[in-house]
C-alpha cells in the first residue's frame, strides 16, 4: 500500500500563487507515475499534470500549462504543485495520485493510490 497526504491549500487572490505538496509513504518502491487532479463543486475530477517517479515527460493540461509546475523530491518521496497566476476557475480541491503502471497518465483509472484532497481557493 501507499499513503498520499497533500496539503498547502487555501484561500489567495487571483494572480497569486500557492504550492501544494504531496508526501508518500509506504510502499513507494511500487509507484512509476505521479499526478495531480482536481474536482470543483458538481463537476467530474480533471487531470491537471502528472510526472514519472523517476525520469522522463511531465504533462500538463492545457487549462494550467504555463502557469503550474510539478516537481518531486524522491528523497522526501514528496511531489509538489507549484501553481502561479491562479484565476478564480482554478477554485478546486486537489488531489495527488500514484499510479504503479503509466500508461493514459491523464484518466482516473489509471492511479491506484489517492490522496485526501486539499481545497484551493481563488476569489476574484
Amino acid at each position: 500500500q501507499v499513503q498520499l497526504v497533500e496539503s498547502g491549500g487555501g484561500l489567495v487572490q487571483a494572480g497569486g500563487s500557492l504550492r501544494l505538496s504531496c508526501a508518500s509513504s509506504g510502499r513507494t518502491f511500487s509507484i512509476n507515475f505521479m499526478g495531480w487532479f482536481r474536482q470543483a463543486p458538481g463537476k467530474k475530477r480533471e487531470f491537471v499534470t502528472a510526472m514519472p517517479w523517476s525520469r522522463g515527460t511531465t504533462y500538463y493540461a492545457d487549462s494550467v500549462k504555463g502557469r503550474f509546475t510539478i516537481s518531486r523530491d524522491n528523497a522526501k518521496n514528496t511531489v509538489y504543485l507549484q501553481m502561479n497566476s491562479l484565476k478564480p476557475e482554478d477554485t478546486a480541491a486537489y488531489y495527488c495520485a500514484a499510479s504503479k503502471g503509466g500508461f493514459a497518465v491523464a484518466m482516473t483509472t489509471t492511479y491506484d493510490y489517492w490522496g485526501q484532497g486539499t481545497q484551493v481557493t481563488v476569489s476574484s
